[in-house]
């Protein structure tokens, strides 16, 4: 293995109830001892999963961090882990403790490798129906206008906000809560912020079906990674791997997707993304 300082790199979406994404994950490997891993959510629905390759990546990686996606709070029906909401979240973020994970519940560490030192800052939100298609007005018309168009996402079946009395109600929770978290960072310190969803609307623009923009983030975080000095940004959810940047601040869109959406691409899986690095 090369020695060296080490990469901070980056991987979301990697449904591993997919035997071909197990592949995948199987082959993922530091490039130096140093390396941390920033997962963007989305391991699995399934909590045996989802231990599975926790501990996988972090008997390889010096540092695995984990920011939740939509699928890890998802019960469904047929799963052996009925837990719904809040709940159903603690009990991944006490999985993630287990096995010496980061979570958006613990302290956030400092990356000291190449591109720091920066705060690297998992974090835990939701949406709240704000990314509305052209003409909403509110919740409810966007909501129409996408079930005319035939877009819903499985979240309203699956994600449950329990104890809260709504998703919109939940998302605020947590924008309050990390909000008031990523503040007490040291000014002095730039911030890596690790997202499932993207923190500014902008990514969602490509959507083949720009409805479905209403399950991927909140008009909250728009000023986050100036706000909270974002050396970059990194997120997953839209299955859309690539780099924008907006306001100078790097955003990583760094998804595997599913097999039938990587074997479309003309290249393997590239595999996690390289952040802060020092070359493009």
């Amino acid at each position: 293995m090369p020695t060296g300082p080490g990469r901070l790199l980056a991987i979301s979406d990697l449904h591993v109830r997919h035997d071909e994404n197990k592949k995948v994950v199987d082959g993922l490997r530091p490039e130096t001892p140093d390396d941390w891993l920033l997962l963007a959510g989305d391991v699995s629905e399934s909590a045996e999963d989802f231990e599975w390759t926790l501990a996988l990546l972090r008997d390889r990686f010096a540092k695995v961090v984990w920011a939740p996606g939509n699928h890890e709070l998802w019960t469904t029906p047929d799963d052996p882990l009925q837990l719904r909401g809040e709940a159903r979240y603690r009990h991944f973020v006490d999985i993630c403790r287990r096995l010496g994970v980061t979570t958006p519940e613990d302290p956030y560490p400092v990356w000291e490798g190449e591109g720091g030192p920066v705060a690297v800052a998992p974090l835990f939100l939701l949406y709240d129906y704000t990314f509305r298609p052209a003409g909403a007005r509110s919740h409810q018309e966007a909501m129409d206008i996408a079930d005319r168009a035939g877009v819903v996402c499985t979240d309203e079946f699956y994600l449950h906000p329990d104890p809260y009395p709504s998703r919109q109600a939940w998302s605020r929770a947590r924008v309050e809560h990390t909000a008031a978290r990523l503040a007490e960072i040291p000014h002095d310190l730039k911030t890596v912020l690790v997202n499932h969803y993207p923190l500014v609307r902008e990514p969602t623009r490509i959507l083949r079906f720009p409805e479905f923009a209403l399950w991927c983030g909140t008009e909250a975080t728009e000023d986050w990674p100036v706000r909270f000095r974002a050396a970059a940004v990194v997120y997953g959810h839209l299955h859309i791997p690539r780099l924008i940047h907006q306001d100078g601040v790097p955003h990583h869109e760094v998804s595997l997707g599913y097999p039938r959406e990587w074997k479309q691409r003309p290249a393997a899986p590239a595999g996690a993304v390289r952040i802060l690095a020092e070359r493009p």
